[in-house]
Formats: structure tokens, sequence, C-alpha cells
């Protein structure tokens, strides 16, 4: 996947050294404008906030494949937590280490959201090594992975 940037008035290299700056170290728009101007590159903090908006799940995307792979060792669970004052699922892959592999988060606990999850995690990081569900009782997860 190629992503455009048809109709962008700046160099795609600022485009997506900007994006890449505030996913990558999370500082606030108005900081980054004033990275940016250091380097030399005036940009409005709006106008960088369009560009995250735009790119930045393209760059998650294009950067996926590339993503290094873990050792077939991982494992998949959800658990309730609150985000912004909203209680939301959160479902996650994690490696033997500890390190998040991928995440997702959903407004409500259904079957539809964690397999599309457990698709995508499998997609990316391959088949784990064993299928172990812990007893959940209504769990999502365990009747997918069961039937």
């Amino acid at each position: 996947m190629t992503i455009s940037f048809k109709g962008a008035h700046f160099p795609k290299d600022v485009i997506l050294h900007a994006v890449f700056f505030y996913l990558r170290f999370g500082v606030s728009y108005r900081d980054l404008e004033e990275i940016m101007a250091e380097r030399g590159v005036r940009v409005d903090h709006a106008t960088l906030n369009r560009w995250v908006e735009r790119y930045a799940c393209q760059v998650a995307e294009d950067a996926r494949p590339r993503k290094r792979p873990n050792d077939g060792s991982w494992r998949m669970d959800e658990t309730y937590i609150k985000v912004k004052g909203q209680w939301v699922y959160l479902y996650r892959a994690v490696d033997k280490f500890g390190k998040t592999l991928d995440f997702m988060l959903s407004k409500r606990r259904n079957q539809p959201a964690a397999i599309k999850f457990l698709a995508r995690a499998m997609e990316v990081n391959g088949l784990p090594r064993k299928k172990i569900c812990r007893k959940v009782r209504n769990g999502s997860l365990q009747s997918i992975l069961h039937g």
C-alpha cells in the first residue's frame, strides 16, 4: 500500500516526519509546530492536526507488515478500562515478554469485535504455538476459540 499525497502543499518527507514525530512522542500540536519551526518548516498546528487525521492510519497500516516478528508465543486478553471518562473494552495481543503486539478498543463487548481483532492479530503475528483460553463466563474470546 502506498500513501497518496495528492494535493499536499508540503513535501511528503515533511508530512511523514511530522506525523511520525506526533505518533511516536505524543507531543501537542503546538509543541510540534515549534519543533517543525526549529527545522525551518513554518506550519500551523491546525495543519498538523489535519495531517495526523489524514495520514496516521495509513502510516500505521503501511508499517504493520514491516513489524519485527515475534517468536510465536503470544496471548490475547480482554479487559474493561476507562479511557477519557468512558468505559471501553480493551482487546490486546501480548508476547511472552509483556510487549503489546496489537490492541483494539470497543464500546461493546461482542463476538464480532473479538473475532475481528483475533483475525487481525493472527494475520500479523501468526498462529500462537498453543491455544489456551481461561474460563470466562459469557466471554467472547472463549466462544471464538472453542466454537
